[in-house]
């Protein structure tokens, strides 16, 4: 079988123009006129290719790197071999971020899978709806009556967009997503399979069965945010559920109805919140931790994978357990029952 690259090499860019366009910094009397054209690990990269080092453990790969270039820090600078060209900054991962996007730009979200642009042969676009140009959308795809989406967004194969839903400017929605009951910001990404706007999980419980509440809230996904794939974000019961400005949200979470999420949260994969919970700026959220419902938790905090969360949590504490507890006490926990262990050996 032939080999298939699915993002090809760019056509290549200088590194003056990386460094200009990451804040990085060539030093002194390096020339900036070498083009990279691909990206790569440290210890695999070659001619050519672009790469960085932030995190020390892998500073033992430097002397031997075959890239052109790498983001690197001033202080470890002096580790990569002469071939490598360093490209200054205090923050390498990020600036590698920004100089990769510029590379692959078709690598940041999901797009057309029929591989065009306007409205393809095989979409049903009801003739209710408002697109503005330059939208495009793939065969198989849905868009209900009443909807609006901006320019630039791009709705993917066999996605459905429900009546009335918004959806800003230089989005993307993946194959086989829906979206109902939403009002969706800017450069918002919904990867595939993704689910927005379904009924919360509403029940009036009692001995003679449990009462469907009907669920007549909405979504608000605010600008920036990215969701990702096969993730549910239930509308809200008799309020919105909210998810602040550029939260980034992993596959396979659950956020339940009303709940409100502030801005530049971080949920990793499997994270499920219960209803009515409200999430503070900046808060993040460890793989597979879940959070109660009705519940508070304080901005800048930091919960850890597998958490239980039972009860409000302060601004800027590190959580870890179940029922969820500062890691401090966690961790004299887990040492106490450690010495208990031993003394019964």
């Amino acid at each position: 079988m032939s080999s298939l690259d699915f993002f090809p090499a760019s056509p290549g860019i200088p590194l003056s123009t990386l460094a200009e366009a990451t804040g990085a910094r060539l030093l002194e009397g390096v020339a900036g006129a070498a083009p990279v054209y691909r990206v790569a690990p440290l210890e695999a990269a070659g001619p050519g290719d672009l790469t960085f080092l932030e995190n020390t453990a892998y500073a033992k790969f430097a002397a031997e790197t075959g890239a052109t270039a790498c983001f690197i820090s001033e202080k470890q600078a002096s580790l990569l071999p002469a071939r490598c060209t360093p490209l200054v900054s205090n923050e390498p991962y990020r600036a590698f971020a920004k100089a990769a996007a510029l590379l692959f730009p078709a690598a940041g979200r999901p797009q057309s899978i029929f591989g065009m642009s306007g409205i393809a042969p095989g979409a049903f676009v009801h003739s209710e709806a408002r697109l503005e140009s330059g939208v495009t959308v793939d065969p198989g795809a849905v868009i209900g009556p009443g909807a609006e989406i901006g320019r630039g967004t791009v709705i993917c194969a066999q996605a459905v967009i429900g009546p009335g839903v918004r959806i800003g400017r230089d989005g993307a929605v993946g194959a086989g997503a829906t979206v109902t009951h939403a009002l969706i910001g800017n450069r918002v990404i919904l990867h595939p399979g993704v689910r927005i706007g379904q009924d919360g999980f509403g029940f009036a419980m009692g001995a003679r069965g449990h009462l469907k509440v009907p669920q007549v809230g909405r979504v608000i996904i605010q600008d920036d945010v990215e969701i990702g794939a096969n993730a549910t974000v239930d509308r809200g019961a008799n309020r919105d559920t909210v998810i602040g400005e550029g939260t980034k949200i992993d596959n396979l979470v659950q956020i339940g109805h009303n709940v409100e999420i502030g801005r530049h949260c971080v949920l990793v994969g499997q994270v499920g919140i219960s209803g009515s919970t409200v999430l503070e700026d900046y808060v993040v959220v460890g793989g597979q931790a879940g959070i109660a419902g009705h519940l508070r938790i304080g901005m800048g905090a930091q919960i850890g994978a597998k958490s239980g969360v039972m009860g409000d949590l302060a601004a800027g504490g590190k959580y870890l357990g179940a029922p969820a507890k500062a890691a401090r006490t966690f961790f004299r926990e887990v040492a106490a029952l450690a010495k208990l262990a031993q003394k019964g050996e």
